[in-house]
């Protein structure tokens, strides 16, 4: 078998997509999620013009040699540009395998460990009531583990909140707008937050938040051993992790649970924060992290050292890395937690899948492959519609974390 084509698909069915499919020789086709929020023509570009000429003629059964051609052969390594690009690839390979053994793509990386993949939903609120009310309608759902996040008063806009009645869609149209952001006016009202929780549904209920990189390392510490009466299920990015060591000190101050990960793009990335157990769950997804290939390389050194996964799973990836996770997730002995977001309508039309939820847990169904496809013919009307990522500044107009 050889690669014959690979093209890549750029669509916005409700948001920005870029998809590589790849055709081999005797028909059979690849699916690979490339989507990089906020820069999807950065990725199409590389895979475009610099990876698809060097896949045409190769064996798409040597998944590790061509993953480390385009890794080791372009001199370049990591970043998000680069790792995005070869998850494509990657992940379109193994569907292919999959594929062509006749096989769900979990029984290609070693069976089941589970019957199912604990998954998490997003609730949240303009106010504590309004998040409140959004947690009793992902419980309505079925949802067993929610991530909670309100807005904050004083601050016009807020991270994690969305519109009312409506998915939460951090990508806008136009320009970057930019956001005021003030860590003591945070760090005072997210208490109440959780307090008001727990006293409406108890100590039982799995609660996430994502303080989304925006406080220093001791307001991260601060902030984790407020919330311990609260025993959350975790806190997710605390604070920017260039600096690995710096979780060391929020770690010496808090037994809050630490997740990081969404941002990185290499098993590097999050190498010392594994081995000096300076967090509980790693967040590494499948589109940003060079595929799966890649991804269990790091699953393997977590388990080590009793680390557990929590990748990252929101609308701004395609229905094609949620079923590469899934199955991932399936077979993954050190899972924890799975990150899901309802994709809009026209974004399932376009991705039909395997895939579903029910009763607060996902399976990424049983047919051959990641069970997910493209109608190539419906993308097309959906042409790629420009969008960005907010910013964030202080109160004195300090350009800040996003």
């Amino acid at each position: 078998m050889k690669i014959l084509d690979a093209k890549v698909i750029v669509c916005s069915p409700g948001r920005n997509f870029v998809t590589l499919k790849i055709v081999t020789d005797e028909g059979m086709t690849g699916l690979g999620d490339a989507t990089l929020n906020g820069r999807e023509l950065a990725v199409a570009s590389y895979l475009r013009d610099h990876v698809v000429p060097c896949l045409i003629g190769r064996d798409p059964h040597q998944i590790e040699d061509i993953w480390n051609y385009l890794y080791k052969g372009a001199y370049w390594r990591r970043g998000p540009v680069t790792m995005s690009a070869i998850a494509a690839v990657d992940t379109a390979l193994w569907d292919i395998k999959a594929k062509a053994a006749g096989l769900p793509l979990y029984q290609l990386l070693g069976g089941k460990s589970r019957a199912g993949c604990l998954v998490y939903g997003h609730a949240n609120g303009a106010t504590i009531d309004d998040t409140i009310a959004a947690v009793e309608r992902h419980l309505e759902e079925g949802f067993k583990a929610i991530r909670v996040q309100t807005g904050v008063p004083g601050l016009a806009k807020v991270y994690g909140v969305g519109k009312p009645n409506g998915f939460y869609e951090p990508a806008e149209k136009g320009l970057p707008s930019e956001s005021i952001w003030s860590t003591d006016k945070y760090l005072s009202h997210v208490p109440k937050l959780f307090e008001a929780l727990r006293t409406r549904f108890g100590e039982d209920l799995p609660l996430l938040h994502d303080v989304h990189h925006r406080l220093t390392p001791i307001e991260a510490a601060r902030l984790g051993k407020m919330l311990e009466p609260f025993h959350l299920f975790w806190m997710e990015d605390a604070t920017p992790a260039e600096n690995q060591e710096a979780f060391r000190l929020i770690r010496q101050h808090t037994v809050t649970p630490l997740a990081v990960g969404e941002v990185f793009n290499s098993i590097w990335d999050c190498k010392e924060l594994i081995e000096n157990q300076l967090i509980d769950y790693i967040r590494t997804s499948v589109t940003h992290t060079g595929g799966i290939s890649h991804l269990r390389k790091i699953a393997a050194l977590a388990e080590l050292y009793q680390v557990r996964t929590g990748s990252h799973g929101p609308t701004d990836v395609s229905p094609v890395c949620m079923g590469a996770a899934l199955h991932f997730d399936t077979w993954v002995p050190n899972f924890g937690i799975q990150e899901y977001m309802a994709h809009a309508p026209e974004t399932d039309a376009v991705f039909p899948h395997a895939y579903h939820f029910e009763n607060g847990y996902m399976t990424p169904g049983e047919v051959p492959g990641h069970g997910v496809d493209i109608d190539e013919e419906l993308a097309a009307r959906y042409p790629y519609d420009p969008a960005y990522l907010p910013v964030a500044r202080l109160e004195d107009g300090t350009l800040w974390n996003w």
